[in-house]
């Protein structure tokens, strides 16, 4: 019998953003986005939970070692945010605009081949923006 399990890893990061559509007039923005226009920027406290999914190796019992899934996240997703500037900084978040929306589905991108590289498939990513603004994404259009 074939069990397919779930399996969550957490990864916390902090970064600095600012939601802004350049096109319109600072009112405009203002009205939007409220306090995420602020010119001066702001920041959260992230929370990224990434689940996985696949079969438990017969020898192992993983489905993925957890080593590997937090440094396949450090690499692709971690290392490139924390601390930093999502609008200015980080290569695979330009011309987006920086909503929980967007970025959860910028991850994904980042994390999905590299996953399936080591045998499990991406199931589900979870952002916490705060702990009351939280995005969940399971892939696809």
């Amino acid at each position: 019998m074939t069990h397919m399990v779930y399996l969550t890893r957490r990864e916390r990061f902090n970064a600095a953003h600012k939601l802004w559509v350049a096109e319109w007039d600072e009112p405009t923005n203002l009205r939007t986005f409220g306090g995420c226009a602020n010119p001066n920027w702001h920041g959260h406290n992230y929370e990224l939970f990434i689940t996985v999914r696949g079969t438990p190796d017969p020898v192992t019992g993983f489905c993925m070692d957890l080593k590997i899934l937090s440094d396949l996240v450090e690499e692709h997703v971690i290392n490139q945010v924390d601390h930093r500037n999502l609008n200015l900084d980080v290569p695979f978040m330009k011309g987006r605009q920086t909503t929980a929306e967007n970025i959860v589905i910028a991850f994904w991108e980042q994390l999905e081949g590299p996953v399936s590289d080591h045998g499990c498939t991406l199931h589900a990513l979870k952002l916490y923006e705060t702990e009351n603004n939280i995005v969940e994404y399971f892939g696809g259009s």
